[in-house]
């Protein structure tokens, strides 16, 4: 699955297009579930269920912190 994200700077227009990976806790029933694209700066993050909707980015060493606890 791709997308497109744009960013538009004052300066140029980037797009890059990223691969989106489900859960493979992910039951393919519609439940709920996040998809992620890891970049070199960030996890992008968002809803399954809503690929053309809103993501969020967070850096590499929050999304480790963030799986080691909620692994426990």
């Amino acid at each position: 699955m791709r997308s497109t994200l744009t960013r538009h700077d004052a300066a140029a227009r980037l797009e890059v297009a990223q691969t989106w990976a489900k859960s493979s806790h992910s039951s393919g029933e519609g439940g709920e579930c996040v998809e992620v694209s890891p970049c070199h700066h960030a996890i992008h993050v968002r809803d399954s269920k809503n690929p053309e909707g809103p993501n969020f980015g967070v850096e590499p060493s929050a999304c480790a912190a963030f799986i080691t606890h909620a692994a426990r």
